[in-house]
């Protein structure tokens, strides 16, 4: 009675499993999203702080050696192709560089893309910390201290 039309029962799973999948893009955000269209809003000397915290927002970064340096980022990731086994892959990266005058007007306005900062050469050289660097007494009890616990 229940199965009077077996036909329907059959569609029953395939409904099921076409409910379950997704027809959207699986993405992560991090930070501002849409940069590079709301990035258009803003006018070089011609906008000004308030304009841009109506616009991004407070800044998510600010430069260390000038506080008139604002920083904005926006990353999306998504989840990879049958060749990237389903890992995140990142589809756009994206950095603004906002720099103000002492008047806070926009005086210059740049936007890195992820092809941009692949660009972008770094140097080999490595910085040594003198500070984390240990004695030889407070290394040598370290290692004394580890055997001692490793043999509880």
């Amino acid at each position: 009675m229940f199965f009077k039309n077996h036909k329907n029962f059959y569609l029953l799973p395939f409904f099921i499993i076409l409910i379950a999948c997704q027809f959207q893009e699986p993405l992560k955000t991090h930070g501002i999203i849409y940069l590079e269209n709301r990035s258009q809003k803003v006018i070089v000397n011609k906008s000004n702080k308030n304009d841009i915290i109506r616009i991004f927002g407070q800044p998510q970064a600010t430069s260390q050696n000038e506080e008139d340096t604002w920083i904005y980022f926006e990353r999306i990731l998504t989840k990879g192709k049958y060749h990237k086994l389903g890992r995140h892959v990142v589809k756009e990266n994206n950095v603004l560089v906002l720099e103000f005058d002492k008047f806070g007007i926009i005086k210059n306005k740049k936007l890195y893309t992820k092809d941009d900062i692949n660009k972008i050469a770094f140097l080999e050289k490595k910085t040594e910390n003198k500070l984390s660097q240990k004695s030889f007494v407070e290394s040598f009890l370290q290692s004394v201290r580890q055997k001692m616990y490793k043999n509880r």
